[in-house]
């Protein structure tokens, strides 16, 4: 099982690297883009885990350790397959 989670900047929180991103996809042509977040994705291999539903424990985690909840705002999905990425 792998959960993968998504940390981004809450609306409103200055993003110094969302806005140097944007700027330099300006200077390489690329007008058509307005706004540019810089966040963080994580995958999390789950074993089976006697605590119960994993979802839960994916928002835990979240909540105590991977997103600082005053400027981060995450999401999350879990994938119930075992299958990993094909080389």
């Amino acid at each position: 099982m792998i959960a993968r989670v998504f940390i981004t900047p809450k609306k409103g929180v200055l993003d110094p690297q969302g806005r140097a991103i944007s700027s330099s996809l300006h200077a390489l042509g690329f007008g058509e883009v307005e706004d540019v977040r810089m966040g963080k994705y994580l995958e999390i291999r789950l074993g089976s885990s006697p605590e119960g539903d994993p979802a839960a424990r994916v928002r835990a985690m979240c909540e105590r350790l991977l997103a600082n909840g005053v400027i981060e705002d995450f999401r999350f999905e879990i994938d119930q397959e075992n299958s990993g990425r094909g080389a």
